[in-house]
């Protein structure tokens, strides 16, 4: 796929905080995904592209995400610096509630580069409603991740497997799926 990033291309870095690491979560799969992440993030901060950090603030009380606690902190690779917009937001989709689609269109931006965490939830919400909007909405497969779930009907399914679903829910209706590599070439 050969595909143009540039100055109006903004790269959505979503709920990468402590709270993912807790080990309530289960086995996930990616384990590249930070490094991925992280070149990305380095790519468009040396290109002095657009760059939003999404900040979950939940409202849950048995969430690791609340505020005020520790995994509510962002993970200290992909930290944003103080040039980097953070927007916060209480639900899955980062565009629900929060000023992102107005600060996208009084930027004329016009993609949007989805990374972060979890793939089959706020990845997939907020490219399904970025794509709707009508951005050019891009997931990195690699630079996302999930973790292993149990379907409705109780059958357990890897998180690769979820993930691999979850990115196929998405692909071509509301986002292309491109790699890491891909991008950076």
């Amino acid at each position: 796929m050969n595909k143009h990033f540039n100055n109006k291309t903004l790269l959505l870095l979503i709920d990468l905080q402590n709270a993912i690491d807790h080990p309530s979560w289960g086995k996930r799969n990616n384990l590249e995904a930070e490094e991925n992440i992280t070149n990305l993030l380095t790519h468009w901060r040396d290109q002095q592209m657009p760059i939003v950090h999404i900040k979950h603030m939940s409202t849950d009380p048995n969430s690791h995400y609340r505020p005020n606690q520790p995994g509510n902190d962002f993970r200290t690779s992909t930290m944003p610096i103080a040039s980097e917009e953070v927007i916060e937001k209480n639900s899955h989709s980062a565009f629900i509630g929060t000023t992102l689609e107005e600060n996208c269109r009084s930027r004329n931006i016009n993609q949007i580069v989805a990374v972060g965490v979890i793939t089959n939830n706020s990845i997939e919400a907020t490219a399904r409603m970025s794509g709707n909007l009508g951005f050019d909405t891009t997931v990195v497969s690699d630079a996302c991740y999930t973790f292993d779930k149990r379907d409705y009907g109780g059958t357990w399914h890897s998180a690769q497997t979820i993930h691999d679903i979850a990115l196929a829910n998405l692909e071509n209706e509301y986002a292309q799926i491109m790699s890491t590599r891909e991008i950076l070439n």
